[in-house]
């Protein structure tokens, strides 16, 4: 038990990690030209798509990866006080795993596709991408319900049963509650889901790492 909790512990502080790397190499790093033309666009892509599959491998399939690890953990640390919201935080946090790992599959296969298309027909290619995209967003990278509803069902479920410390749940009440208003198309509600789920991956790590439930 001790053991699951721990590697829940290191799971989670690593997944606030890779939230952080992206914001960096997203805001910092990553100079996509919105402006050009489809053959620049292309090009662009062909000579960081090495850089751009590792990124979408981290941000997607380890951290669905890393993920599954905290489900299982906090679905073990949870199920006795409150079975049943465990149990149905569990779902959703399943789901979240298949959705987050599946966006970034679809997401390096596509731009494969894509940019081997784009040699003969880049305009077919544009619209094969932005399809590409549209899926990747609609799956899990542009909205956060299913997140949400898993973090506020665990939430909910560690006030009634006392299982975390009662202000982390209180964050993960709010931290639930933005992923679910991600629905709204509004790039601000993700951002914010994306930014408090840092600190509470961050704290919720600590204290899976620090305390002890039998």
């Amino acid at each position: 038990m001790n053991n699951l909790q721990k590697a829940g512990g290191v799971a989670a502080v690593l997944q606030a990690a890779i939230y952080i790397s992206a914001f960096v190499f997203f805001g910092a790093f990553w100079n996509f030209p919105a402006d050009a033309d489809t053959i620049q666009k292309f090009a662009f892509l062909a000579e960081n798509q090495g850089v751009l599959s590792i990124v979408t491998f981290t941000i997607y399939v380890l951290f669905g990866i890393l993920l599954a690890v905290l489900v299982l953990a906090l679905h073990e640390r949870l199920k006795a006080n409150t079975p049943i919201l465990s149990q149905m935080a569990t779902i959703f946090g399943v789901v979240w795993v298949g959705l987050v790992i599946a966006s970034g599959m679809v997401s390096n296969i596509g731009l494969a596709v894509a940019l081997e298309l784009s040699v003969q027909q880049p305009e077919q290619a544009m619209t094969l991408w932005r399809t590409i995209n549209a899926v990747v967003e609609g799956l899990g990278g542009g909205n956060e319900i299913v997140g949400g509803l898993w973090v506020l069902l665990l939430s909910i479920a560690a006030l009634y049963g006392k299982a975390l410390p009662k202000t982390l749940n209180y964050l993960g009440l709010f931290v639930g509650m933005v992923g679910i208003l991600t629905i709204y198309p509004a790039d601000i509600f993700t951002e914010i889901f994306g930014i408090s789920q840092i600190v509470w991956f961050s704290w919720l790590g600590v204290v899976l790492l620090t305390s002890r439930k039998s």
